[in-house]
């Protein structure tokens, strides 16, 4: 991951500095040496490490906490430099065009520098593990009776090679959180893993204490398959069997372009899982065909499909599903007075979407990759089916 654009760190990390140097520093005569030494070794220290982890053959190391750490730093040191240099140069503009005694944007650039520091320590530490239960309440004309006030809760992109031994309590408070609401299903839309099931098989006591009436279902994420690792065909192959094996292990059920038929007397609904239907770089696997086999059109489709843009593309046009659940985006972890970078990527990112009664409904995600959220915590949503009443005219 690194080396793709390890040219391009090193010089976010080292620009900002020669900026600073020729504005500030060179200007200074007591304790100048000191000076420059503390202002540039922290980017030294970082350089050196872009350019170590950008030698290492895989997207990301085997032990993510180096990547974490890196990532924290780059965060607290790079990140704040840049964009101090950034507004300062815009305040520098301003002062030569307009003629102005001061250069505002040193004052302002130091402000922004400040909150991008907090917002990293924070999203980092508090962000990352808070946990929140969200509930909504869908109707529909189309659910059968017996279902009304079915429970669902969604759940996506646990990351849990993101967790260790310092953090494990934030999955183990997930679980139980989870548990807490007694759902009638629980349903996870992918990304369980970050790269390579190792990682699952760690967390397999934390997910086996999942229960729910009907079961779990569970579809595979981008993450999910064997993409994300330097590796020969077969190992993949091996990798990707392993990670459904795992999930069959602690007692999910793993569908695969499948469906099943849940029961209440006489009455029922579809949970249909299809693989993931992503657009480029991301894999494209599922077969909405095969995923509703079977399927009557006048049946009530709750669909789980990791990519959200599967919905408009593939689900819409070429099925009848009424309610669809997905993930993947996180909103990009980071939320900022209602703002995600995820409105410049994605038409619908988070949250509930609906198209002529059809609902798709993207979670935000339980973990993440990165363990960094800010202003996204991680989310299980309870679902609460009800069924609507038709209108009827009155009489006249």
């Amino acid at each position: 991951m690194i080396a793709r654009i390890f040219i391009f760190l090193l010089l976010i990390i080292i620009l900002p500095d020669v900026y600073v140097h020729h504005q500030f520093l060179r200007r200074l005569k007591r304790h100048s040496r000191l000076a420059k030494l503390v202002w540039w070794l922290p980017s030294i220290a970082l350089s050196i490490y872009t350019i170590a982890l950008a030698m290492l053959p895989s997207f990301a190391p085997k032990d993510m906490s180096t990547m974490n750490i890196y990532l924290f730093f780059f965060g607290i040191i790079a990140a704040p430099k840049l964009l101090f240099t950034l507004v300062s140069l815009i305040g520098l503009a301003f002062k030569l065009l307009l003629r102005m005694r001061s250069n505002w944007g040193n004052p302002a650039g130091a402000f922004v520098a400040i909150a991008v520091i907090v917002i990293v320590i924070y999203g980092s530490t508090l962000g990352f593990s808070t946990i929140k239960v969200n509930h909504i309440d869908l109707y529909y004309e189309e659910l059968p009776e017996a279902f009304d006030g079915y429970k669902l809760v969604h759940i996506s992109d646990a990351h849990v090679g993101t967790y260790n031994e310092d953090n494990m309590y934030i999955l183990e408070k997930a679980v139980d959180s989870i548990n807490a609401q007694h759902p009638d299903a629980i349903v996870f839309t992918g990304d369980l893993q970050n790269r390579d099931p190792k990682e699952i098989a760690n967390v397999l006591p934390q997910l086996s204490r999942l229960h729910a009436k009907d079961g779990i279902f569970s579809v595979l994420g981008n993450h999910d398959y064997a993409d994300y690792i330097q590796a020969d065909t077969e190992t993949k192959k091996h990798n990707e069997a392993l990670t459904k094996e795992y999930e069959r292990q602690i007692g999910w059920d793993l569908l695969l372009d499948e469906n099943r038929i849940i029961r209440r007397g006489n009455d029922s609904i579809v949970i249909a899982g299809m693989q993931n239907d992503g657009r480029p770089p991301f894999p494209s696997k599922g077969n909405i065909h095969k995923t509703l086999q079977g399927i009557g059109d006048n049946a009530f489709i709750v669909m789980l499909q990791h990519d959200p843009t599967s919905w408009r593309r593939t689900i819409l046009p070429h099925s009848n599903a009424q309610l669809t659940l997905s993930g993947h985006t996180h909103a990009n972890q980071f939320m900022l007075f209602g703002w995600s970078p995820s409105e410049w990527i994605y038409d619908e990112w988070a949250g509930l979407y609906t198209d002529n009664s059809r609902n798709l409904f993207i979670s935000t995600g339980l973990g993440g990759f990165i363990p960094f959220r800010f202003g996204v915590p991680g989310e299980a949503v309870v679902i609460t089916l009800h069924k609507k009443q038709r209108d009827t005219d009155s009489k006249k």
